[in-house]
């Protein structure tokens, strides 16, 4: 018997018309933003955009950039954001830095060796020149060999409790107090939202697990603890377990957000553990409880898929960043494991094993700006660091501690859209766990998606859309059984353009699925899309055009659309088949923030990045399963 899978496009956002407890307002935040609390930021001259300076900004107000002491402000205002400072030496630098360190005392010689340090520090910033002092807080270089955290057995990623500063516990304490007040100055219920939260740093070896952690609760609960950070454990199953051990004492709820899995070497979406362990029922359950959403777009890169990963996939080659953390002579290797893509693909896999998906996640974007600025707009971006965020300092030795890249190489991403029935914590945080939230690399393009098995077209016009959506099916982020009385279901979708963006190009479907054979497949549907282009005899799509001035950085909307509209048959629909789908709206072409920078300095474009980039929005997945 042939199965269809309908998919309806349009891009008409019908407003606020949801039913009673859906949700009705779409919100577009940040999180994931350092301020001068981070060890990093401050050595990398940030040494005066504090959290309050971070949540102005985000509010639309004008603020001092904190290294070339320039008027600076966004042109659209956010929602939402968290100031996820790093948990390691949270504020010590800028303490020390400051003097109003509170400091234990560590005998004559150990007192000495922190003078020392110190002195080092305070030389490292007035010199330019914090690769050494930056590398000196990153897990040493392991001897010989480099480790596999896989095959090593001496539990070598928790700490030894050494600190150069020695006990740094009260300084860390007194910065996350600050952190936190400065949260709740800024949270205004129906307006603007602050929510606290911190960076869990892990890197072993160089394998970027660095996690988000954020609650939706307040000063009152979050001042019973002090974060949580790599420096007492590199193992996620660690922080996992402290996060439920202080929700079981104090009450507070907690999101982890894995973000940049395109430098973890292979162990973000991996099937075994950091001590080579496979993956069990009981790890799946407990990293869904925590993690139902990863960051996938930011500063560093984008983590949907890569080309080598996705040869079928002509635009999987986006700001792809080919640099670790940590090298150790090591060459850039792209695996499934390190991205989206690859892990929606073997959560199917494990799901058929073990009966849970530790892999089904939703998808956010945010910056991880460490200058306290959250900057994803091409023209009004304002880079990794407070060091690189002119174009003449693009190109120093002190980016991301000496990596190989430059600010050049950074890309002005990204942006967390929610589905949210007001601007609140509480709202907030239930769209996260039920996984109604998106990604875009910076524009405000918006996107809807609702799947079920008796949705119409009919609903697709109607005024009442999304309280459609609701009664008859599930939103992005849901999950469909098999229908012994349906076809296949039919996925209701919605998108238009940034206002004050580009034009779309097209709308794509991504499915994933895995076959009779074990195979993990995916493929890549050219929808709908602009200007009566046709699709060729494979199933290509012409390219939409470029508009982009390379002279002055200007371009024109006389291509794309600003709306599209479609209904979409997937051919290749099982109804025995586990699979998951999500939508990717593609703009035209745009100027990238290098092309701009470049013309401001008046030289050629640089190598490092594009001059123009078609900006995107990602949905989070509807999984199908049998």
């Amino acid at each position: 018997m042939k199965y269809c899978l309908t998919i309806l496009l349009v891009a008409v956002i019908s407003g606020n018309t949801m039913a009673n407890g859906s949700a009705e307002r779409l919100l577009f935040g940040d999180t994931h933003l350092h301020s001068s609390y981070s060890f990093d930021a401050y050595l990398n001259k940030n040494e005066t955009a504090d959290p309050d300076t971070a949540y102005r900004w985000a509010r639309g107000m004008p603020v001092i950039h904190p290294h070339n002491r320039a008027r600076v402000q966004l042109e659209t205002p956010l929602d939402f954001l968290v100031v996820s400072d790093h948990a390691e030496l949270m504020g010590v630098m800028r303490a020390l830095h400051k003097g109003t360190a509170e400091n234990d005392d560590l005998g004559l010689w150990g007192n000495f060796k922190r003078w020392i340090t110190v002195e080092l520090l305070v030389r490292s910033i007035e010199n330019k020149d914090a690769v050494a002092a930056f590398n000196a807080f990153l897990p040493p270089k392991p001897e010989g060999p480099v480790i596999n955290p896989v095959t090593d057995p001496s539990n070598k990623l928790v700490s030894s409790g050494e600190n150069p500063f020695g006990d740094t516990t009260a300084t860390e304490t007194t910065a996350w107090h600050e952190i936190v007040d400065a949260a709740e100055r800024y949270n205004v219920p129906g307006t603007f939202t602050s929510l606290i939260g911190w960076e869990w740093s892990s890197i072993p070896t160089g394998a970027n697990l660095h996690r988000i952690v954020w609650t939706p609760d307040g000063a009152e609960k979050a001042k019973k603890f002090v974060p949580y950070g790599s420096d007492q454990s590199q193992y996620p199953e660690d922080l996992w377990s402290w996060l439920q051990q202080t929700e079981d004492s104090t009450g507070t709820r907690f999101i982890a957000l894995p973000h940049n899995s395109n430098l973890s070497k292979g162990y973000m979406y991996a099937d075994k553990n950091l001590k080579g362990e496979d993956m069990t029922l009981e790890a799946a359950m407990q990293r869904m409880k925590w993690e139902p959403v990863s960051e996938m777009t930011q500063i560093k890169g984008d983590s949907e898929t890569h080309p080598t990963l996705s040869p079928d996939d002509p635009f999987a080659d986006f700001e792809t960043f080919p640099f670790y953390l940590q090298a150790f002579n090591e060459e850039f290797v792209a695996t499934p494991a390190d991205y989206m893509r690859g892990a929606l693909k073997s959560g199917l896999r494990l799901d058929a094993k073990l009966g849970h998906n530790p892999f089904k996640f939703g998808v956010v974007g945010s910056t991880d700006s460490h200058s306290g600025l959250s900057s994803p707009d091409e023209n009004n971006f304002w880079g990794k660091f407070a060091r690189d965020s002119t174009p003449e300092t693009k190109r120093g030795k002190e980016q991301l501690g000496g990596s190989g890249s430059t600010g050049w190489d950074m890309s002005a991403s990204g942006v967390a859209a929610v589905w949210a029935q007001d601007n609140t914590r509480e709202d907030i945080y239930a769209a996260f766990q039920r996984r109604e939230v998106y990604a875009t690399t910076g524009p405000r393009i918006k996107l809807r998606l609702f799947a079920g098995w008796s949705l119409t077209e009919e609903d697709l016009h109607a005024a009442d859309f999304s309280a459609r959506g609701y009664a008859d099916g599930v939103p992005m982020g849901g999950e469909l059984t098999r229908n012994e009385n349906a076809t296949a279901p039919q996925f209701l979708i919605r998108t238009e353009k940034d206002p004050v963006g580009g034009n779309l190009d097209r709308v794509q479907v991504i499915k994933g699925w895995v076959d009779a054979a074990g195979r993990e497949t995916e493929k890549v549907y050219n929808v709908s899309w602009s200007d009566n282009r046709a699709l060729d005899s494979t199933g290509e799509l012409s390219a939409v055009g470029n508009t982009v001035n390379l002279e002055d950085g200007s371009y024109t909307n006389d291509i794309g659309a600003e709306s599209l509209v479609v209904v979409w048959s997937d051919p290749d629909f099982d109804p025995d088949q586990r699979a998951f789908y999500y939508v990717r709206v593609l703009q035209i072409p745009t100027p990238r923030h290098s092309l701009l920078d470049a013309i401001a300095l008046q030289i050629d474009p640089p190598e490092e990045g594009p001059s123009t980039i078609q900006e995107r929005a990602y949905s989070s997945p509807v999984w199908y399963t049998p």
